[in-house]
């Protein structure tokens, strides 16, 4: 079964989602056959690469609110997330444009180390305050997962992995994804957003059961509710 999940590494509800993810896998009996793919998807390719920017007021004009309730709406999301053992300082974030992160991770997943270097990412950018925009930055966070600094930096500077990072959107757009997270188990179910673990394990049970439909042969002489027939 193969689980694709597009997202933002600036996302804080993909990274709620993840956790949540990670919550239903838990309770699957066939997680061990189970492969996670990360999709990439920018919440605004629009900003421009090598700049950043505090996040807190860009968002507040972005929806034409205050920062004070911006503010709140951030402490709202906070709180979702600590109760996913994520410990979030929104309002103090800093944003920029997240295209390299994602060419990182397919470089990580050719390597067999995209799982590792999403969590590694997603803990810089919302527990830590640690930058996920520039070369410098992302090297040395894949080399803490087991990147080669070299390889990456490479990667990073030929842009080999930008293709794949737009047919990703490309992708994401034609399945109907408008948000992050979205999940898709098999190319056969999506959900949108992070959404509770209960929920995605029963899309997750769902799917192997229609994948792996019972084969039964002819009855045989067996004992029933009613008793045996002798």
């Amino acid at each position: 079964m193969q689980v694709e999940i597009w997202s933002d590494v600036v996302c804080p509800w993909c990274y709620i989602g993840k956790r949540r993810l990670e919550a239903a896998l838990e309770r699957f009996p066939h997680r061990d056959e189970v492969e996670i793919v990360w999709r990439s998807f920018q919440l605004d390719p629009s900003v421009r690469e090598g700049e950043t920017h505090p996040t807190l007021p860009a968002l507040a004009a972005k929806y034409g609110t205050t920062q004070d309730a911006m503010r709140a709406n951030m402490a709202r999301v906070e709180q979702v997330a600590l109760e996913e053992g994520l410990r979030y300082h929104l309002a103090d974030g800093v944003s920029g444009n997240t295209l390299l992160a994602h060419e990182l991770l397919h470089l990580a997943a050719e390597r067999g180390l995209q799982g590792p270097l999403k969590e590694r990412l997603l803990h810089a950018h919302f527990e830590e305050g640690r930058s996920v925009f520039d070369v410098d930055a992302l090297v040395a966070l894949g080399a803490e997962v087991g990147l080669d600094e070299g390889e990456a930096r490479e990667a990073l500077t030929d842009r080999r992995y930008l293709a794949a990072v737009h047919q990703d959107a490309e992708t994401a757009r034609a399945l109907g994804a408008t948000g992050v997270p979205f999940f898709v188990v098999d190319r056969t179910y999506g959900a949108a957003g992070a959404q509770p673990a209960e929920l995605l394990l029963q899309i997750l049970d769902r799917a192997w059961a229609e994948s792996h439909p019972l084969v039964t042969v002819p009855a045989a002489d067996a004992c029933g509710d009613d008793g045996c027939a002798l």
